[in-house]
């Protein structure tokens, strides 16, 4: 099943994949810090021992202490916030000292706005922890997929990085899970407990980053070729000095000085480089919009208190359901990024998902109350929202922004990128309330709201047939080959590598990156061709188009390693 599902190496891939495949699924395990700290608010804020702590003078129906709406919206967004700001300054962070340090020094940040949480007696205290809590998580959310693509084999490439999205739905559930088992006990330990698990987690995987390589790439980014291969050789298990992974090194190096000699690394880069980084941060930014826009965290912020006003039994109940669903629908989209491609499974995945809105939202406006037959179609069609969300959505947004950037903008691309879907998270988490609920000051969209969210259901996939480039199966250097070469995203299906950024450097091919028509490409040679100089600018030369084979080259023909494909 894993051959027919395209997990199956190729057997022309020299090493093993295995340390790689270990490393990628442990790092995709920061997607728990954030999962458990939006599911554990979630339930602590229907807690009577939270509320009576918490408030600050407002009183429920009954009289209790309560918090208010504006408290409330503040409570669950203030994360939001500082998951934007965490994104943004996660990309100079991750040039400056690395990918690794720079998520374990994130972690860093959340384990201090946990201790913060887990001491709050007063809202103020509480607000600052879940603001650097958030500071943290928008961070590692960038450094995660990040990391997982650079040191992955391009063959399992996507589904490592779909691995956090997973681990994402896991801490969802675990929260779930805690916050039943604690609600019922008296005084600050209902709340607390659930906050200081979130602790466990964080130091065992910044503990386990310690021992971790360095990623490949940003070695060589850095300059440092010689760590590059040692990290690359701990990651492929492979010899330093063999000729599949020389190779491979000479190419990621080749790939960064193409890169360099099309021009700077600044931040405007980020929008009018080459080639065609405007149409990539395009491309990174919408999709996360979209994704946050498809109306996922509606449910999942405010799913409870929806059921409630619907008028729906057991909202506890069915809240744990859809968690449930959650984690178990991601593994689909884990089997089938590969095979399918990352364009038809977003493609498929809006459809579905737009289907499920506006069902939910007819038959809910035309009875105009949820009692008997509607409640139970709301809650069909939302699992099956999820579930077509949990497999297509919720993890290939990670996988496409971790990979259609080149090296030199990737960590600040997809800072930005992952910044936009953290500011609409925020704006959803703040505007819902005000969105449906009923009374002065609000919209009173009621289960209109799934209008909305099934409306940018169908913008998404249009917007994916459009723009979203199919990045599978090829090489994080190979993508900008084809964004070179492929004008139309509805094209890159059929895309297929002619030429190595070896060849292009060596042999000095045209600044389009297409080698002129009169020239034919030699078939890549096997060993390293690395020189040590720089490329200052990219000039066509001549050569002969006969050229003898060399020592090197023969000798691995007849150690019959001629056909390995050296490009993972």
């Amino acid at each position: 099943m894993a051959i027919a599902m395209g997990w199956h190496k190729p057997d022309n891939v020299a090493g093993s994949s295995a340390p790689a495949i270990m490393v990628g699924l442990f790092v995709a395990t920061g997607g728990i810090l954030f999962g458990y700290d939006t599911g554990t608010i979630n339930g602590i804020l229907a807690m009577r021992s939270f509320r009576d702590q918490f408030s600050t003078g407002f009183t429920d129906k009954n009289s209790r202490p309560d918090l208010t709406p504006q408290e409330i919206s503040i409570v669950v967004a203030i994360l939001s916030a500082g998951t934007f700001a965490g994104a943004l300054i996660s990309a100079p962070f991750g040039d400056w000292i690395g990918r690794r340090f720079s998520i374990i020094a994130s972690i860093g940040v959340f384990i201090f706005g946990v201790i913060f949480q887990v001491c709050a007696s007063a809202l103020p205290l509480l607000l600052a922890g879940r603001f650097f809590a958030g500071v943290g998580v928008g961070a590692v959310s960038v450094l995660v997929p990040l990391y997982q693509s650079e040191m992955a084999p391009k063959w399992i490439r996507g589904t490592l990085v779909c691995a956090y999205q997973f681990s994402i739905t896991v801490g969802l559930l675990a929260a779930s899970v805690v916050n039943q088992l604690t609600y019922k006990i008296h005084g600050a330990a209902a709340y607390r407990i659930p906050f200081g698990l979130q602790l466990t987690w964080a130091v065992i995987l910044s503990l386990g980053l310690l021992i971790l390589p360095e990623t490949p790439r940003y070695l060589i980014k850095r300059g440092d070729k010689l760590a590059a291969g040692l990290a690359l050789s701990r990651l492929r298990r492979l010899d330093i000095t063999h000729p599949a992974l020389v190779d491979e090194l000479a190419e990621i190096e080749a790939n960064h000085d193409y890169e360099l000699a099309l021009g700077s690394a600044s931040y405007r880069d980020v929008f009018t480089g080459s080639p065609h980084l405007g149409r990539r941060i395009l491309t990174g930014c919408c999709l996360q919009m979209l994704q946050q826009l498809s109306g996922i965290n509606f449910i999942m912020y405010y799913g409870t208190t929806f059921f409630e006003g619907a008028s729906i039994t057991n909202p506890f109940t069915i809240s744990l359901v859809l968690n449930v669903i959650n984690v178990v629908s991601t593994i689909p989209g884990l089997f089938v990024v590969e095979s399918w491609g990352r364009r038809k499974l977003l493609i498929v995945g809006s459809i579905g998902m737009a289907v499920c809105q506006l069902v939910i939202a007819i038959f809910s406006t035309v009875a105009h109350d949820m009692q008997g037959t509607v409640a139970k179609l709301l809650i069909v069609f939302l699992a099956v929202f999820v579930f077509f969300y949990a497999a297509s959505w919720g993890p290939v947004c990670w996988v496409v922004t971790s990979e259609i950037y080149p090296l030199k903008v990737r960590a600040k691309s997809m800072s930005i990128s992952t910044a936009s879907n953290w500011l609409l998270n925020f704006g959803i988490a703040y505007g819902t309330p005000f969105l449906v609920s009923e009374g002065k000051g609000t919209a009173s969209l009621g289960s209109k709201v799934f209008f909305l969210w099934g409306a940018f259901c169908i913008i998404g996939a249009i917007f994916v047939y459009c723009m979203v480039y199919e990045t599978s199966k090829i090489s994080l250097e190979q993508i900008d080959e084809m964004y070179e070469r492929i004008h139309f995203a509805w094209k890159s299906k059929g895309f297929e590598p002619s030429w190595s950024f070896q060849q292009l450097r060596d042999e000095g091919f045209a600044e389009s990156g297409i080698p002129p028509h009169e020239q034919e490409l030699e078939p890549p040679r096997t060993g390293s061709t690395t020189t040590d100089t720089s490329i200052q600018t990219i000039q066509t030369t001549s050569h002969h188009p006969e050229h003898s084979e060399s020592e090197e080259e023969k000798a691995m023909r007849e150690l019959g390693l001629s056909n390995v494909d050296f490009s993972y």
